[in-house]
């Protein structure tokens, strides 16, 4: 899986990390390091992860040798990108590019484990909008990256009715009626058995069965019956993903896989030369 270097909101993420980090200036490494010192850097995994945001790099620097992509699974001690360029300019930069890495990768390592835990299944493990603002791109490249299926991107490019709209437009049937004017495939969010069969009898495309029990699950997708896809959401980790593949849903959603994961450990080692 190749990040889309060239998509706006990348450069824009880039670039905001940048002049926030820099601001007017590196102080300390302009006052210690000769304007015209060089130097190589070299990026290197200290644990086992799979890998999200390297071709990131060629944004940041000039000279970049990058020796492993996007998607790859990692072991502890593999290099993953050096280098080369101005010592002022790798000092500069490396937090920034760090801080990417580590946090990409942390995302596609935790999206990596889900899509373990649920193999064999033929269950699909989707992301969700709880990103960090301003790095959604970023962080749904990443998810990817680790294997999973990216939802929608935003507000804009599916229809998802979740339970505050059926409640403020009157009912489940009220709100899928309503969204028929848009004339794309109409998923909702149902709580109980009741919402199920009214959203069958409306004709929705797919059920999201929120905050069930795996056991609750099971029972309403086999009701079910394949008259409508099926997706679990709600409350699902990563110690209770395989019980809900169990189910035999067609997609598991869970936000843990961007909000909770944890940066991983990459190191940049600077060297004269």
């Amino acid at each position: 899986m190749t990040f889309h270097i060239s998509h706006p909101d990348v450069r824009r993420a880039i670039q905001n990390a940048l002049d926030e980090d820099i601001g007017a200036g590196d102080i300390t490494t302009n006052a210690c390091i000769p304007a015209a010192m060089k130097a190589r850097a070299e990026f290197v995994a200290r644990q086992d992860l799979t890998l999200a945001g390297a071709e990131l790099l060629a944004l940041l620097f000039s000279d970049v040798s990058v020796l492993r992509s996007s998607g790859e699974r990692l072991p502890a001690g593999e290099k993953i990108a050096e280098v080369r360029g101005p010592a002022r300019e790798l000092l500069t930069r490396e937090r920034v590019a760090l801080n990417f890495l580590q946090r990409l990768s942390g995302i596609a390592t935790m999206a990596a484990k889900f899509v373990a835990a649920v193999a064999g299944t033929g269950v699909r493990i989707l992301d969700t909008r709880k990103t960090t603002p301003g790095l959604r791109v970023l962080e749904k490249m990443a998810a990817a990256a680790g294997g999973v299926v990216n939802h929608r991107m935003g507000l804009y490019d599916a229809v998802l009715i979740k339970n505050n709209h059926i409640r403020l437009a009157g009912g489940v049937r009220a709100a899928i009626e309503r969204a028929r004017s848009l004339n794309k495939p109409i998923e909702i969010e149902t709580r109980a058995h009741a919402e199920i069969e009214e959203a069958l009898a409306c004709g929705a495309a797919r059920l999201l069965l929120d905050n069930m029990t795996p056991e609750q699950a099971a029972a309403e997708i086999e009701f079910i019956g394949r008259r409508a896809e099926t997706e679990i959401s709600g409350g699902v980790t990563l110690e209770n993903v395989r019980a809900y593949a169990e189910a035999r849903p067609d997609f598991i959603s869970s936000g843990a896989i961007t909000h909770s994961a944890a940066a991983v450990d990459i190191n940049c080692g600077i060297y004269a030369i």
